[in-house]
Order: structure tokens, then C-alpha cells, then sequence
């Protein structure tokens, strides 16, 4: 039933920014017997919606924001699924003035963690719960149930979480969402999220890369293999739909439509605030920052244009052996998947550290293994690392990594060094590699950089046969002194 009025308050979430997502979702809350007030600056989309869904479920129309709010049941929850930056503020601006201390605003849409931080401590101090929510999973997730990370205020979710949980992905029995932690905690959870779906997308584009132009296979049988993968360790939603993409043929031409896509993969930014987010954090996320660069390189058309037909040099001799380099490709892919991961969880844990927040990596783990665009059979075993080592130091060294890694490496190296004499660019896979082997090694040509900086900045060093910090009088007589 569909109520064209706001003449009660007898709606238990409001949904304003009815473009796809936000009516997808509102969609979902009905479906699951919540009645959703609805909010569009432009009352079109509200009527659309009511005209095209309104038996979905009890939808409660609106026409301004006082009305939307007086439509809500107190505590009054509110989702905001506009734009990121000022538009967000704008409409937050305009919903806190129209409420009352105890209500709650939750923005679902990608922000700057940074800016939901400055949001939650304004609101707080108007007496308002601000909830920084990451929604993963698309237009169908949002519609048939999303991961969902939600930040802000604990004494919030207990009214909120109920709701959430109801329309979110089910693994096992368990909702894929939980309260993450405090203020930008949700928004920062899901900025990584993103950054290691770049990651992964972009070993993916690798390995479509290297069967095509290494093997020489066409679209159909790259999206054969990968059907094929999709059954076994790599299961995945991007190996799903990988395999489909690469399917599907282009009715106006008859080619496989990959063939006539453009070959510039656009961005809109989570990607980028993850890597210079890692960058403020001392972070090594090497894999998502050269899926990131990737991107940005296969956009600089004039660049590319005016580099076609630069020397090569001599190549090598493609594989020979068609079953034995698919394997390798499979166990590369695995392994830099890992590190990809790896990587993400690192900075996960260092930005906990940074802003107090008390992140539980395993519960990261078990709301993304359903609703999110990363969902994995990968998770399950990530989960199970952290549900017996919650203070797992790297996820390369858990016993299964370890091995998982173990067996792939040969066929990692053969991976990067052919596709290197064959002249083809796998910048994450090989970046994966040396992250892997600078964890590994040793000793690191550090020490020299090390020296370097002491020689022209007195930066000091530290000792490997006793502690303290040192510098060389390197403008002096090249004595040693206590820094």
C-alpha cells in the first residue's frame, strides 16, 4: 500500500536522492515490510517511483523536507544518497534543521572519510547521530541486498542496526553488516573496499591482457577459462562478471563487445583517496595504487598516441605451452590477489590506529564476503584467519596465504618475466611480486638510502650491533657520534 500523503509519522526510515541507488534501496526497506518515507528535490522521481513500485511495499510521498520529517517515527532515520562533497553538506544542512536531538542522519553515499569525520562532530554537538555508511554491492545490491558498513555513534545502531541488517546480503546466517566504529570509521572501511576492488579488477584486466596477446586467445575462450576459474578458488562476483563481459558480442558489429569498447577505464576517485590515504599512513599498497595508476595511464590518449610505435626492443618467444602458462596466469592472479588484500587489511589496521577507531579486521571480512562487489569464496578464508588470529600480523604469513603463495610463486615469477619479453604491461602483478619480495628480504637497500640521507641532511641512522641513533660527521673527519 502506497501512501500519497506525509499525515503521520509512521514512517521507520526515510530515504532523500531517489536516483538509482537511493530508489533502489528504498525499494529494498519496503520489500522487507519497513515503511520508507520518500525525499527527491525533484518531486518527479518521487512520483516515478510510486508509479512504477508503489506495490513493492509502503512508501509515504513527500514534497519538502518538513513534511519528510514530520513523516518519521522518532528517532527519525534519515539516508541521504546524493552526491559526494557539497551537495551532501547542503542536504545534511537542510534535514538537521528540521530535526530534533536523538535523530539520526546516514549518509550512504561514497564521502571522504575525512568529511564524514567533520560531519559527525557537528552534528554531535547539535545533539544529532551522524552515520557514515559505505554501501557496496551496485544497483542490484543496493536493491536485493548490499554490504553494509556502518560508522558513527554505537548508541545509534542499536536503533538503526535492526534496519540495516534486514536489508543487507545474508551469508551463513549472518547479516553483511555491523557497526564498524566511530565517525568516519564506515566511509574509510569502504574507501579501502574500493581501493582493493581497483586492485582486482585490474589483475583481472591483466590476465585478460596476457591470454590475449601472449596466447593469442579471443574473447570467448578467455571467457571460457575464466567461467571456468569461477568455480574453484577464485570464485568471485569480477570473475562472474568478467566471464560475462567477455561473452557477450555486440549486436551492430558482431564482435565480441570488448573489442569495441574504448580502452580507457574511467575513475571517480575512491580509488585515488585510498592511495593517498595509504600515503598519509606510511602504508606500502603498491597492487591498488598501480590499478589506480593504471587507470589514469589508459586515459592519457594524447600521451598514448603520441608513444604508438615507440622501439620495443627484442622481444621473446610467446609460451608454447598453452595449458601449462593458463595455470601460471591462475596462480598469479591468486597469489597477487593476496597481496592485494594483504595490503588493504594493513591499512585497514593503521587507520584504526590513527583515529582510535578499534576496527576488527575479521568482521571486515565477514560483511564482504556476500552484497559487495568483492565478494569471494577468497573471504571465507580471510574470515577464518582472523577468527583465529585477530592479531594477525599480515595476512601473508596465516598458514594458508603462506601456502597458497608457496605454490603459486614459480609460476608468478614465469608470469612477470614473459610478459616482460613479450613487452606487455602487468604493473600490478609484477609490483605484487616485489612487494612480496622487499617483505621477504633480508636486507633492503634502505641502508643506503639511509646513509644518503644522514650525508646531506643529518637525518641520523640506527646501528644493526647496538642501539641508538647515529651520524657520521660526513663534512668533518667522518667520526661517528651519538645523535
Amino acid at each position: 500500500m502506497t501512501d500519497t500523503t506525509a499525515s503521520t509519522a509512521r514512517a521507520q526510515i526515510g530515504v532523500t536522492g531517489l536516483a538509482v541507488m537511493g530508489s533502489n534501496i528504498a525499494r529494498n526497506f519496503a520489500r522487507h515490510g519497513h515503511t520508507v518515507a520518500l525525499h527527491n528535490r525533484s518531486v518527479a522521481k518521487t512520483d516515478a517511483l510510486i508509479a512504477e513500485h508503489g506495490d513493492e511495499g509502503d512508501f509515504v510521498r513527500t514534497e519538502t523536507v518538513d513534511e519528510f520529517v514530520a513523516a518519521l517515527q522518532r528517532p527519525r532515520r534519515v539516508l541521504i544518497m546524493v552526491k559526494a562533497g557539497d551537495a551532501t553538506d547542503a542536504v545534511i544542512e537542510e534535514l538537521a534543521a528540521a530535526m530534533e536531538p536523538g535523530d539520526i542522519i546516514i549518509d550512504g553515499g561514497n564521502a571522504l572519510y575525512t568529511d564524514t569525520i567533520r560531519r559527525e562532530a557537528s552534528l554531535r554537538e547539535r545533539g544529532l547521530h551522524f552515520v557514515g555508511a559505505g554501501i557496496s554491492g551496485g544497483e542490484e545490491g543496493a536493491l536485493n541486498g548490499p554490504s553494509i558498513m556502518p560508522g558513527g555513534p554505537k548508541e545509534s545502531y542499536e536503533s538503526l542496526g535492526p534496519l540495516l541488517e534486514s536489508v543487507a546480503a545474508v551469508v551463513d546466517g549472518t547479516p553483511c553488516c555491523t557497526h564498524i566504529g566511530p565517525d568516519g570509521a564506515g566511509h574509510f572501511v569502504k574507501m579501502v573496499h574500493n581501493g582493493i576492488e581497483y586492485a582486482d579488477m585490474q589483475l583481472i584486466g591483466e590476465a585478460y591482457h596476457l591470454f590475449r596477446d601472449a596466447l593469442g586467445f579471443d574473447a570467448a575462450q578467455i571467457a571460457a577459462v575464466f567461467g571456468e576459474w569461477n568455480t574453484g578458488d577464485l570464485e568471485s562476483y569480477l570473475i562472474e562478471i568478467t566471464a560475462e563481459v567477455l561473452s557477450q558480442v555486440d549486436a551492430k558489429t558482431g564482435q565480441p563487445l570488448v573489442d569495441v569498447i574504448v580502452d580507457a577505464a574511467e575513475q571517480k576517485g575512491t580509488g585515488r583517496w585510498t592511495v593517498k590515504s595509504a600515503l598519509d599512513l606510511g602504508v606500502p599498497v603498491t597492487g591498488i595504487a598501480e590499478a589506480v595508476f593504471a587507470r589514469a595511464l589508459s586515459g592519457s590518449r594524447a600521451q598514448r598516441e603520441a608513444a604508438k610505435g615507440l622501439a620495443s626492443g627484442v622481444l621473446g618467444d610467446k609460451p608454447t605451452d598453452a595449458d601449462r602458462f593458463t595455470e601460471d596466469i591462475r596462480q598469479a592472479l591468486y597469489a597477487s590477489k593476496i597481496v592485494a588484500y594483504a595490503q588493504g587489511f594493513d591499512q585497514i589496521r593503521a587507520g584504526s590506529v590513527e583515529y582510535g577507531w578499534d576496527l576488527t579486521p575479521g568482521d571486515m571480512a565477514t560483511i564482504w564476503r556476500g552484497g559487495c562487489i568483492i565478494r569471494a569464496r577468497f573471504l571465507n578464508r580471510i574470515k577464518e584467519a582472523y577468527d583465529t588470529n585477530p592479531d594477525l600480523t599480515s595476512l601473508i604469513v596465516e598458514p594458508y596465504f603462506k601456502d597458497a603463495i608457496e605454490t603459486a610463486i614459480d609460476s608468478w615469477r614465469r608470469v612477470v618475466v614473459t610478459a616482460t619479453q613479450l613487452g606487455i604491461p602487468v604493473p600490478a602483478f609484477s609490483s605484487s611480486l616485489s612487494y612480496y619480495d622487499g617483505l621477504r628480504a633480508e636486507r633492503l637497500p634502505a641502508a643506503l638510502t639511509q646513509g644518503q640521507r644522514d650525508f646531506f641532511g643529518a637525518h641520523t641512522y640506527e646501528r644493526t650491533d647496538r642501539p641508538g641513533k647515529f651520524h657520521t660527521l660526513w663534512s668533518g673527519d667522518r667520526s661517528e657520534v651519538d645523535a
